[in-house]
């Protein structure tokens, strides 16, 4: 059995001029990165601008597990599928951080015969738009310190700094560290730390903006720190935005590239779901529903993370409306819900899966409360027995939802051409009655929107704030930006705060015990439980296992 990079390798791409020429966009608008990448110039946009948008399809799924769920896998799969019954389907997805895929994580392009290529590139280093964002965000960063050098003119008060460093790998380390030591001609001393840099808000402002224009605006909105005088001090005063969005003006393109069999996929920012808002850019979306009659995208993790941010504050921002939720499980996934351990998830287990499958019912449910149709994907396994699936699929049908069990990871679209026929019915059938909606309303207080999605989504009794957190908030809402949506970093594993509850968890409380401002993206970041915005790599990083030959053939990469 090849592993997913050797069936990558062995991918016979065309090139990508031949990928953009399917989708009718000529040489002029096309930026090669070598052979089979390339970036989407600007001006494409006003070109498409007449054209009508096509419709918009969420790929999500439960919470994940050990055992695995396949999100990234069934979204390529059912693009694959898309082109299979004949209809033009463009994926949107995020590129992968090189933290998680050095870390525990992996890759993130797919797998089996369901991947986007070129794999390695796309997993490393891509066209560089990771590493534009941390440059820019270190450039505001060295810029704040050499203002507390050069005369601290702000009055920045330098205990109160509130942007911090960002890098692309799990690291530790770095989360809390001491800069500016050696002397008074090496900065001034004080606290500092790391994020990695899918978390970092410049990797959030990226994904919002529609424009370079509004890219450079949402710069110069970062609050970076107060003054002595409690007055907030925001990234145009200090004059370093122009430099920043130079380096971003080429990040800002979306990329083009192919699945295995050769369907147009545009990967382009990467923020996590469980410390980030988890979507990749408005940009590539946006692109896509002018390029293809559908547009197939993911949200990270679970729907109670990256599903909830892609409705309150994607699709708020970019005046999005999805059209259908493609809802990923396992019955594996389902079991260990169900308290079954990683061990004996191959074995029949009826009363476990009746148990964990309580865990697909509240996404189904929390999906509807968008007022969104679902198409549940089963990413099937080998070991899933007939009575298993027969009994996945009367749940299905006892909640009035289409369920398909998919193939793609084995035989790539045409393991999901039942998914793709679903969805195109489930789509049709509810056109003309879409009433999307998200769930709060952005003039609520801040705390009445945290304990909206606490309430309705997690499922809590109820949001308990530390005095940090009530601090904090009362200082954002003072500052009039009590008006924005809420991003909240939460555990991806657990419907709750607390990753050890899995299915349905009940009688909880969710603990808040801070929050943060990113006025330059545009929402309010609620950090609940222990939830970290720096990984650490675990005690067997993924890294061991890669390597690259003397001709340069890498492999370990999955």
């Amino acid at each position: 059995m090849l592993s997913d990079i050797e069936i990558a390798q062995n991918a016979e791409m065309k090139r990508i001029d031949e990928i953009a020429g399917n989708l009718g966009i000529s040489s002029d608008y096309l930026e090669p990165y070598g052979h089979y990448k390339a970036k989407l110039s600007e001006s494409l946009y006003s070109k498409l601008e007449s054209k009508p948008d096509g419709k918009l399809i969420l790929v999500t799924a439960i919470n994940p597990t050990p055992a695995g769920e396949g999100k990234t896998t069934v979204s390529v799969g059912l693009a694959e599928a898309m082109a299979k019954i004949g209809k033009k389907a463009v994926l949107a997805l995020r590129e992968p951080s090189l933290g998680p895929v050095f870390g525990i994580k992996g890759g993130a392009a797919g797998g089996g015969y369901s991947q986007v290529v070129p794999m390695e590139d796309i997993n490393l280093h891509f066209t560089g738009d990771m590493h534009a964002i941390t440059s820019a965000n270190n450039l505001l960063c060295a810029v704040i310190d050499n203002h507390l050098q050069q005369g601290n003119s702000l009055k920045i008060d330098q205990r109160r700094i509130m942007f911090k460093r960002c890098l692309d790998m799990n690291d530790r380390a770095l989360r809390n560290i001491i800069v500016g030591l050696g002397g008074k001609v090496n900065g001034v001393p004080r606290e500092d730390g790391f994020q990695i840099t899918v978390a970092s808000e410049v990797m959030a402002i990226l994904c919002l903006a529609t424009s370079l224009a509004d890219l450079k605006k949402r710069l110069e909105n970062i609050l970076v720190a107060y003054n002595l005088d409690g007055e907030p001090v925001f990234a145009r005063e200090l004059g370093c935005c122009g430099a920043m969005t130079a380096l971003l003006k080429d990040a800002l393109k979306p990329n083009l590239v192919q699945t295995l069999e050769n369907n147009p996929a545009l990967i382009h920012g990467g923020p996590f779901a469980n410390i980030a808002h988890g979507c990749n850019s408005i940009r590539a979306t946006k692109l896509a529903l002018k390029l293809g009659d559908y547009c197939i995208t993911e949200a990270g993790f679970g729907s109670d993370l990256g599903a909830e941010k892609f409705f309150d504050i994607k699709c708020r921002y970019g005046g999005l409306t999805p059209s259908c939720v493609v809802m990923v499980a396992t019955i594996r996934a389902l079991k260990y819900n169900g308290g079954v351990p990683k061990s004996a998830l191959s074995s029949e287990n009826l009363p476990a899966l009746e148990k964990g499958i309580e865990n697909l019912r509240t996404h189904i449910e929390n999906m509807y409360k968008y007022h969104i149709p679902v198409v549940v994907a089963i990413n099937r396994f080998g070991s899933d027995t007939d009575d298993e699936v027969k009994f996945v699929e009367k749940f299905c049908a006892d909640m009035g939802v289409e369920v398909s069990m998919c193939e793609v990871f084995a035989k790539g679209g045409a393991g999901g051409t039942d998914l793709a026929e679903k969805v195109c019915e489930t789509i049709q059938l509810c056109s003309g009655n879409n009433q999307f909606s998200p769930i709060y309303d952005t003039d609520m207080p801040i705390k009445d929107k945290i304990e909206t999605v606490a309430r309705e989504i997690y499922r809590a009794d109820g949001v308990n704030y530390t005095a940090q957190a009530e601090k904090s908030i009362a200082e954002i809402e003072k500052l009039g930006f009590g008006h924005l949506p809420v991003c909240i970093a939460k555990t991806q594993y657990s419907l709750s705060d607390n990753p050890s509850l899995l299915g349905k968890p009940e009688n909880f409380r969710i603990t808040v015990r801070d929050a943060k401002l990113s006025s330059g993206a545009g929402f309010v970041v609620i950090y609940t439980g222990d939830i970290l915005t720096m990984p650490g790599l675990p005690k067997v990083p993924s890294a061991m296992k890669i390597d690259c030959d003397n001709d340069g053939n890498i492999s370990g990469l999955f």
